[in-house]
């Protein structure tokens, strides 16, 4: 009996302490108790994940929810099954692929048409990971995805964020920024190899500088904008990782992995909480690592870059051209318009990115 001692006292103190861990770094539930009658919540990639338990805990809440997703038909389930949890009958899916400038467009049209306010909006969807995608409007997916379609979104939306104030918009960022570089001269990887690593490190660090500078452009206005990396989630987000991609990875590795992360109802903790705590009343412009304000990484921090991206960006989605980014220079030589999706690279792809947001 004695020789199973030792094992067996290793096992546990091993899984104790998997335990603690796992209840430090999912940082707890939202403490605030904020009810939002009469609020309307704005939220992307809402059928799956962190984004529909957002949605779901904001509906119980009261809330008149908008639900932005690709996949209709499951965004669809996700609203009927939500309406009938929470009783609450504003819970509304509508269609949005990030992919996509022109859905953008379409969705953000249809938002200021029918909605008589927007006070929170939650960019959440994202894509990790994935191959050389490309989207529709011949942008990197991620960089596309992640930072553009919400970097367009968000300015298109920002009227009535302001006509509502005061507002709130929060960016899904990941702690994966702290390793993200900007890349001015090859943003959508045309000239360099592919490094889907990289590539999503870049989107996130784009997140926390968007952030950085909205706030900074709506000083005054009423409009709060901060950025949240909600952890390590269990999500479909990470299904390109190399975690899903080996036989050893999914029966080994995995189940000690997902002794470590949280579900996407603690994930969506961090959202809820700058959506409606009396705490996050005019804080702007901050990070924070699930919920609680951290500095980011240097980069982040950098002003001109900021600048510099917004410029980009706003050039790259068409915003220049109709005036409603803030007027800027023109951008650095080297950086044209991304190249239109070749249709015969795009054949065979994956219709889309999925819709979900991990802290990875």
């Amino acid at each position: 009996m004695s020789k199973y001692i030792l094992p067996v006292s290793v096992f546990g103190t091993v899984f104790g302490c998997a335990v603690l861990l796992k209840t430090h770094v999912t940082g707890g539930r939202c403490p605030s108790k904020a009810i939002i009658n009469g609020k309307t919540v704005v939220i992307t990639g809402a059928n799956t994940g962190i984004g529909k338990e957002t949605a779901r805990e904001l509906a119980q809440r009261g809330g008149r929810i908008i639900m932005g997703c690709r996949d209709m038909e499951k965004c669809e389930a996700a609203a009927k099954e939500i309406r009938g949890k929470t009783l609450n009958p504003h819970v509304y899916a509508c269609h949005l692929d990030l992919a996509s400038m022109k859905s953008i467009r379409e969705f953000a049209e249809r938002i200021k048409q029918e909605e008589q306010r927007v006070d929170v909006l939650i960019n959440n969807a994202g894509v990790m990971r994935c191959p050389a995608w490309k989207t529709d409007d011949g942008f990197d997916m991620q960089l596309g995805v992640n930072h553009l379609g919400h970097f367009l979104l968000t300015n298109l939306l920002l009227d009535k964020l302001k006509e509502s104030a005061p507002s709130r918009v929060i960016n899904l960022a990941s702690l994966a920024h702290i390793v993200g570089k900007i890349d001015f001269e090859d943003l959508n990887w045309e000239k360099k190899k592919f490094d889907t690593k990289q590539a999503y490190c870049q989107s996130k660090l784009a997140n926390v500088l968007f952030t950085r500078e909205l706030a900074k452009r709506l000083q005054g206005t009423g409009v709060t904008v901060n950025a949240v990396h909600p952890g390590v989630v269990a999500t479909e987000l990470g299904r390109h990782t190399g975690l899903h991609q080996s036989q050893f990875s999914s029966s080994v590795l995995s189940p000690f992995f997902s002794m470590l992360v949280k579900s996407p109802e603690l994930g969506a903790q961090p959202s809820v909480y700058l959506a409606v705590s009396k705490e996050m009343e005019g804080v702007t412009g901050m990070y924070y690592d699930v919920m609680t304000e951290k500095e980011p990484a240097p980069q982040a921090l950098d002003e001109e870059a900021a600048r510099r991206l917004w410029e980009v960006s706003s050039r790259l989605v068409g915003l220049e051209e109709e005036g409603q980014s803030a007027k800027s220079n023109p951008p650095a030589e080297g950086q044209s318009k991304a190249t239109q999706a070749d249709p015969a690279q795009t054949q065979g792809q994956s219709p889309g990115p999925a819709v979900s947001a991990v802290g990875l």
